[in-house]
């Protein structure tokens, strides 16, 4: 049940306090994510430890310039790595086949799986944590920032400190908005309304509606946040780091 709480109780932290983690805490919250599934128990990840000053505020460049890369003690970068896999392969008389876009999808998953592990772990240790999306958007920096191989590529980046702050909760859509039973059912535009009408509702909303000069929530997101040129511009970044780091052999 403690388990549950701490999942139910999950807050983004985007203030942190400079306090250290203790080696033995931060092995613990490592440990606990690398327990997590893994396809064909290959564990086709890696994790770099980024907790020197100095490189977390290079690392805050390129992250967007987010304060809390610099504020928390502890950056863990989760990256899809089948380097080490096929190392192991060859040197064992085995011709490893994983230079393909399945491969780079199948240690994403590993990635994430075991990130979100550690990022529940870290949250039962009283530490905050904030996952950031930047990771994919400067993949190809990265790379070249931690030195990473053919076969490895960041996929997400977890900050993780103490908080400075207690923030609310952000809303979550109802369970009927993403719940399906036995078969996918589309939706209707009065379910659309529904599903979405707390969240259009919210005085945040209201705030986000007037500074912007927009109608609806949605364009908030289509015209601000996640514009259609933005996405195609990472895209084309990460796709072309993907290829660099030896993933899409697909013929």
């Amino acid at each position: 049940m403690d388990t549950i709480k701490t999942l139910l109780n999950h807050k983004t932290i985007r203030n942190y306090k400079s306090d250290p983690i203790d080696d033995k805490t931060l092995n613990t919250i490592l440990e606990a994510g690398f327990r997590a599934s893994t396809t064909g128990n290959m564990q086709v990840y890696s994790v770099i430890i980024s907790k020197d000053e100095e490189k977390r505020k290079e690392l805050c460049k390129l992250h967007f310039g987010q304060k809390m890369v610099e504020q928390a003690p502890v950056l863990l970068t989760f990256c899809a790595d089948f380097n080490r896999f096929n190392k192991w392969c060859e040197q064992r008389d085995a011709k490893p086949g994983y230079d393909n876009f399945l491969s780079f999808y199948t240690a994403s998953i590993d990635a994430l799986l075991v990130s979100q592990n550690a990022a529940v772990a870290a949250e039962a240790f009283g530490l905050g944590i904030c996952y950031l999306g930047t990771t994919t958007y400067q993949a190809d920096k990265l790379i070249d920032f931690f030195n990473l191989p053919v076969g490895v590529v960041p996929v997400t980046t977890l900050v993780v400190g103490y908080p400075a702050d207690n923030p609310d909760q952000v809303d979550r859509l109802p369970l009927t908005g993403v719940l399906h039973y036995e078969k996918y059912n589309d939706y209707s535009p009065d379910d659309i309304n529904q599903i979405y009408w707390e969240k259009e509702n919210l005085p945040l909303t209201a705030e986000l509606l007037e500074e912007n000069q927009l109608k609806t929530l949605a364009q908030i997101f289509t015209e601000k946040r996640y514009t259609q040129k933005d996405n195609i511009h990472f895209s084309k970044v990460f796709l072309k780091a993907i290829e660099d780091q030896g993933f899409m052999k697909n013929d």
